[in-house]
């Protein structure tokens, strides 16, 4: 009987793909010791890393940042693994990629730091954690928004994202830093009518007018 042709490192890979779509750590440990690369592209350019973050199969991630994975290796649309998991809030692999050396400049495809959208989206914990790590809270994307500006114009002024204005003064963000027409965070929250907001920012030495 003759042996078994070897795997093609395309076909480990491939699988590597799958096991990371579908959180199966024991596959991912057993194909990268098998020689499958660990920052393997797929047609979209993600890594594995990339495809269990978007799950947020934190078990898989682990493993494969473990390997080594890159948690700062971008896609076709310059999402990677430290971006997208702040801008989820997907606080496990967050924590996972700041410990494995995510770069706290890199930016997503509006110009914004992880920040940024984690601010919009109302994931405190998220915000939190990106402003422990000294991620720059006046950072400006593409659309002329801080993350400030973003937990205002693209919020509800609810709970979660007074709480994000709260934190974002606390680590000193610039309260009077305005949009690209020259609006400032205050303005904003008065016209949306976010008492709550407005409170906090003139607290925090925003000028009325």
């Amino acid at each position: 009987m003759g042996m078994a042709a070897p795997m093609s490192a395309a076909s480990l890979e491939e699988r590597l793909h799958r096991a990371a779509e579908k959180g199966d750590a024991a596959t991912v440990r057993t194909l990268l010791a098998q020689g499958a690369r660990v920052d393997a592209r797929n047609p979209a350019k993600a890594t594995p890393l990339l495809v269990a973050t978007r799950h947020n199969h934190v078990d898989a991630a682990h493993a494969l940042i473990q390997a080594g994975a890159d948690v700062n290796a971008k896609d076709a649309i310059e999402d990677s693994p430290y971006l997208y998991a702040g801008a989820r809030g997907h606080l496990e692999i967050l924590r996972a990629t700041l410990a494995a050396g995510a770069d706290l400049k890199s930016t997503n495809r509006y110009g914004g730091t992880a920040l940024i959208p984690a601010a919009e989206r109302g994931h405190a914990e998220a915000v939190a954690m990106l402003i422990a790590a000294g991620v720059d809270v006046d950072h400006v994307n593409n659309l002329q928004w801080t993350a400030l500006l973003e937990a205002i114009l693209l919020s509800d002024g609810g709970p979660r994202h007074v709480q994000i204005v709260r934190q974002l003064i606390a680590a000193r963000a610039d309260v009077n830093l305005p949009d690209g027409e020259g609006r400032t965070p205050l303005q904003h929250a008065r016209q949306r009518g976010y008492r709550q907001i407005e409170a906090l920012l003139l607290a925090a030495g925003a000028r009325p007018g």
